[in-house]
């Protein structure tokens, strides 16, 4: 078993090609990824599933970004307009798809 160090996330793509490919053991983006590739089959797809936790997917480009990261006042008005319009997370599902 791997520890969470090598347990890791790895987005690959270049220049000439419209996707890019992700390899991960987080369980959280695994299942992302899989509702993703049931709901969009032709656009994100299982590239690899390696049987010690990890899977590859095949994704559009247009789906990796990097952000920048919220300062606290975002945060804070975020979190006002969210007790102001009642906003509730949204249900987790208990019962994961990938263990």
């Amino acid at each position: 078993m791997r520890n969470s160090y090598e347990r890791e996330t790895i987005v690959n793509y270049n220049q000439a090609e419209a996707e890019a490919s992700v390899y991960t053991f987080d369980p959280k983006l695994i299942r992302k990824l899989q509702l993703f590739a049931e709901k969009h089959p032709d656009e994100v797809r299982l590239e690899e599933d390696f049987g010690d936790g990890a899977f590859s997917y095949v994704v559009p480009k247009k789906c990796v970004q990097i952000r920048e990261p919220y300062s606290k006042e975002q945060r804070a008005a975020a979190r006002e307009r969210a007790l102001k319009n009642k906003s509730r997370p949204p249900k987790r599902d208990s019962d994961p798809k990938i263990k």
